[in-house]
């Protein structure tokens, strides 16, 4: 008999799920614990084969992934009885990767797969489409082998890929379909050899590949023709500016101010977004429908037009045409849409938004616990009677064949989604029944880090070194988390701004600001959230973290308690509350000056560089000088003496980076 197969050996029961599905797994091993299971004979070459009680045969040869395993059974796929093989070889030839009786594995990298591995495992096609996507671009996020990540892994824009057993590419995980798993996988490898040659910190994300690089990263052992180090992409050959006509539009909205929005505007924004799209600038293409969201807001008059936010997108269009980085800063070379096969995610809640009388859109957060991101699945819904269509009506409303109150606090598992650069889901129509729900559970206590947190401020200071917010890939989600709580403290209300704020305590003893405003839409958020916090049950708190006044602050979605998830936004309205006052709280310095630096770029852009009066800017010029920031108040005094749109680009690029950047300091100053 050959040695125990040491891939078999390390597939835990994560894995065997994703590579098939929990239900499988579960069942096999209450199978293997009855006495139904296998009975395993392993052959001189390495394959494996078993029999069962009910007469199925399978078989596992060595070298294959395991849905190239056979089986007598007429399931397709990855059927009970090649999961059952597995765990039946694990009991008999060795403790499996999660028993803690199992041997910890030694640090290992996928830098070590040369192209003929990759070749054999995944056949030409792959590869080729693999070289393809490395000579536009990649931007990947290399994350090594350590105590908190057990599995080397690859963020790619479209998914994120593990490396679960060690030395093997057949049960690499990606979630992709299997068109382009290969693909993905081979990207990965690549990107690990470019890390480990350039020295890359694990967890940082930076541009791979491109026109402009000599070679694709070389394998430390070339085996063949096929084995070398991929080629370098060609030249690429000369083609329109994608950003041209952004860049244009954006000079024409400062000079002639975005007050003077209407359907003309509307419609040039429409057709900008269309061709950023078309070219793949995904980033750029979102900013543009952002843009004209906000446009259209300020044409209807409602209330979700923001000045600032305004003029923040035209800042980051700009900052988008000129990044020397045109991977990351238009989020090219990458399709616009990946489907994703069998997915289970884990449900963190909802949230509720809409515009003007007859739009009303519904966000469901959802976690996938084995790429260790939050994706967004999104509904839309135009309303056609006179019902409120508040949040507590909308939550009895039916969306992939449930409810939303349903899918915001579920298990979800579906083979029919896919996924966009930008981690939003839709689901393919005509395919609603293959996605099941099934009730949360405890799902939120095993979520891996960093999608459960356990010290808020050690989140804040983990994204050190990233590249500048206006230019940086636009990711949907990417501050979701759900937050062990250890302590919850006294609430406070603020009548001016409709505010709820209360403090709670992680288990890491960090304080965090939970802060909820009222909206028309969810008008039972507050007090939802109130009684929820107030029951003294409270385990666990869903939302959106950010830095506020120095400490991070918690946007919730969804409440743990004793009772059940409590979500404030599908809440109906109830009784009013009685809060105590919020104490005032004193203003940072820096971030007033800034703020009020950025208010007046947003009302010069709101009217318009042609009518901009001589001293509009003097006032936030002066105290931008009296902190210390020169340079901003500089770009300013540049600005008033020559307003022409690049000189505001400079201004605004500069004071909102330097707004998130003192952000980031704080955050950094409060930890630890």
């Amino acid at each position: 008999m050959s040695a125990p197969r040491a891939d078999l050996l390390a597939l835990d029961a994560d894995t065997l799920a994703a590579l098939a599905n929990r239900g499988l797994v579960k069942r096999a091993a209450r199978e293997l614990e009855s006495g139904a299971g296998a009975s395993v004979a392993p052959g001189a070459d390495g394959e494996v084969s078993a029999s069962f009680p009910d007469g199925s045969r399978t078989a596992l040869p060595a070298g294959v992934p395991l849905e190239a395993g056979t089986c007598s059974c007429p399931a397709p796929g990855v059927c009970r009885h090649l999961v059952g093989l597995v765990l039946a070889y694990q009991a008999q030839y060795g403790a499996p990767a999660d028993d803690p009786a199992a041997a910890p594995q030694l640090p290992w990298s996928p830098a070590e797969f040369d192209d003929a591995a990759l070749l054999a495992a995944f056949g030409r096609p792959a590869l080729t489409a693999a070289r393809r996507a490395w000579g536009r671009g990649v931007r990947a996020t290399v994350q090594r082998m350590d105590a908190e990540h057990p599995a080397p892994s690859v963020e790619l824009p479209s998914c994120t890929v593990r490396f679960p057993v060690p030395h093997s590419l057949n049960f690499a995980l990606s979630g992709a379909t299997s068109a382009r798993h290969g693909e993905l996988v081979t990207l990965a490898a690549w990107a690990f050899r470019a890390a480990e040659q350039d020295g890359t910190p694990s967890g940082a994300a930076r541009t791979m590949g491109g026109a402009k690089a000599t070679a694709q990263p070389a394998t430390a052992q070339p085996a063949g023709p096929e084995a070398s180090a991929p080629r370098a992409a060609a030249a690429p050959t000369a083609t329109a500016d994608p950003m041209a006509a952004a860049t244009a539009l954006t000079e024409e909205l400062l000079r002639t101010g975005t007050a003077r929005s209407g359907p003309v505007l509307l419609a040039q924004l429409a057709r900008v977004e269309a061709e950023l799209a078309s070219a793949s600038a995904h980033w750029p293409a979102a900013a543009t429908a952002e843009l004209r969201a906000q446009a259209q807001a300020y044409a209807d008059r409602d209330t979700r037009y923001d000045p600032n936010r305004v003029a923040e997108l035209l800042a980051e269009l700009r900052a988008r045409a000129r990044a020397a980085d045109r991977t990351l800063a238009l989020g090219s070379g990458e399709s616009a849409v990946t489907q994703l096969r069998r997915t289970r995610l884990v449900s963190l809640g909802c949230r509720i938004s809409g515009r003007g009388e007859r739009e009303r859109s519904a966000e469901i957060y959802l976690a996938q616990p084995d790429a260790g991101i939050v994706l967004v699945l999104r509904k839309h819904w135009a309303l056609t009677d006179d019902r409120p269509a508040t949040g507590a009506e909308l939550a009895s409303r039916r969306l992939l064949g449930h409810s939303v109150r349903a899918l915001a606090g579920a298990n979800l598992v579906s083979e029919s989604l896919s996924r966009s650069p930008g981690r939003t889901v839709t689901v393919e129509r005509g395919r609603i029944a293959s996605t099941s729900i099934t009730p949360l559970g405890d799902a939120w206590a095993s979520l891996p880090a960093p999608l459960l947190l356990h010290d808020a401020a050690a989140r804040l200071r983990a994204p050190g070194g990233r590249p500048p917010r206006l230019v940086r890939p636009r990711i949907e989600a990417e501050n979701a988390h759900v937050l062990a709580v250890a302590e919850v403290g006294p609430l406070g209300y603020d009548p001016a701004g409709q505010r709820l704020e209360a403090t709670v305590r992680d288990t890491a003893g960090t304080a965090v600001l939970l802060s909820a405003e009222h909206d028309v839409l969810r008008p039972g958020r507050i007090d939802a959230l109130a009684a929820a916090l107030e029951s003294g049950t409270v385990t666990h708190v869903s939302g959106l973290l950010r830095q506020a006044a120095g400490r991070p602050a918690l946007d919730p979605l969804a409440v743990r308690t004793a009772a059940g998830l409590v979500h404030p936004d599908l809440a109906a309205e109830g009784d009013p509350h009685p809060f105590a006052a919020l104490p005032p709280v004193g203003g940072d310095p820096l971030t007033e000056a800034l703020t009020e630096a950025r208010g007046a770029l947003a009302e010069l852009a709101r009217t318009g560089l042609d009518s901009a009066l001589p001293h509009q800017l003097a006032p936030a010029a002066a105290q931008l000088r009296r902190t210390g920031l020169r340079t901003g108040a500089a770009l300013l005094d540049a600005l008033a003496a020559d307003p022409v749109p690049d000189r505001w680009a400079d201004a605004a690029i500069h004071l909102l980076t330097a707004l998130d950047l003192h952000r980031e300091e704080a955050a950094e100053a409060a930890g630890p």
